[in-house]
């Protein structure tokens, strides 16, 4: 009865609590390394709570879809934080078909935030809400099949079983489809976070723009709420990326002990990884709208080729 109790609150406060941190630190590293002071790594935590202090302006000819998306989005991605394994293999909504739930649940967020892009009738929204439809067709399909090639190797769709079975398991980890697996999700990561060499999360140029597009006519607690899931999804991705193809570490219980270090394991692994997003952004400009295809491409080829390469080597 405890652990049902226990579980749920730790991974709230560490995906919802540490997600503009996770942000934060993106900006502050690269601010770095272009030899930039920048902001404080706890300025998203002050935007969330300006915004969340100001009153929302919201278009006449708004709909209530409008004013549902930020809490829709939110929740959304607040439902997968309870499905995806953080610190133990054991999570709170734990049932087969876990893996075709997230994905449903991170269409159902974008679906309702392109629907509000267009509500509003506005140039801009419109346009970022397109080109988000365009990326998600090719990044979903990526990310689906590159999940399911792990999920085949464990012989499972749950992800507490497929972690439990990898980290038990850890020479399935070497197997090459997973490999494969890996580099695909890695890409769609980039993409699905709205990351450069896919968007710019830093300008509301009209050329660059895709998922800001969608937020410009958002103001108040509705942006607070739109940026905070933002961060919130790329923190779960990194999640999912981690503790599925590098498990090492995460508690297979409830031990306070084994929670500790699978915390210390887990801010290491997921600090790696917001490093490995900084050097991508350093080393690739922002690709023009049609070379995007290309790199999401390749994406879905590599989770094609997970695929059929577990069939070749077992």
């Amino acid at each position: 009865m405890t652990s049902n109790i226990i579980l749920p609150i730790l991974q709230l406060i560490v995906i919802v609590g540490f997600s503009p941190l996770v942000k934060g630190f993106i900006n502050k590293i690269e601010a770095r390394l272009q030899s930039r002071r920048g902001a404080s790594i706890f300025q998203p935590y002050y935007n969330l709570v300006k915004l969340l202090q100001k009153d929302a302006v919201v278009s006449e000819t708004s709909s209530w879809i409008f004013r549902a998306t930020p809490y829709v989005t939110f929740v959304s991605i607040l439902i997968i934080s309870l499905i995806v394994p953080v610190l133990s293999v054991k999570v709170p909504l734990n049932f087969t078909g876990d893996i075709i739930l997230i994905i449903y649940l991170f269409a159902l967020a974008r679906f309702f935030l392109v629907l509000s892009s267009l509500d509003t009738g506005s140039a801009f929204g419109g346009m970022g809400g397109s080109r988000e439809m365009m990326v998600s067709s090719m990044a979903e399909p990526a990310m689906i099949l590159s999940l399911f090639a792990v999920a085949l190797t464990a012989d499972s769709t749950n992800l507490s079983n497929i972690t439990n079975t990898l980290l038990n398991d850890s020479i399935l980890l070497l197997n090459p489809s997973l490999l494969l697996a890996f580099a695909a999700l890695g890409v769609v990561i980039i993409a699905e976070a709205g990351r450069i060499p896919v968007d710019n999360p830093y300008t509301h140029l009209e050329l660059t723009m895709i998922h800001e597009g969608m937020l410009l006519e958002f103001s108040g607690r509705y942006l607070a709420l739109a940026e905070w899931a933002s961060s919130m999804k790329l923190l779960v991705l990194l999640t999912i990326l981690v503790n599925i193809f590098l498990p090492w570490g995460i508690a297979d219980g409830l031990a306070f002990s084994g929670l500790i270090i699978a915390f210390a394991l887990y801010v290491v692994k997921i600090g790696f990884f917001a490093f490995v997003i900084v050097i991508v952004e350093m080393s690739f400009a922002k690709l023009r709208l049609f070379r995007i295809p290309n790199l999401l491409g390749t994406a879905f080829i590599l989770s094609i080729l997970a695929i059929i390469s577990l069939y070749v080597v077992r």
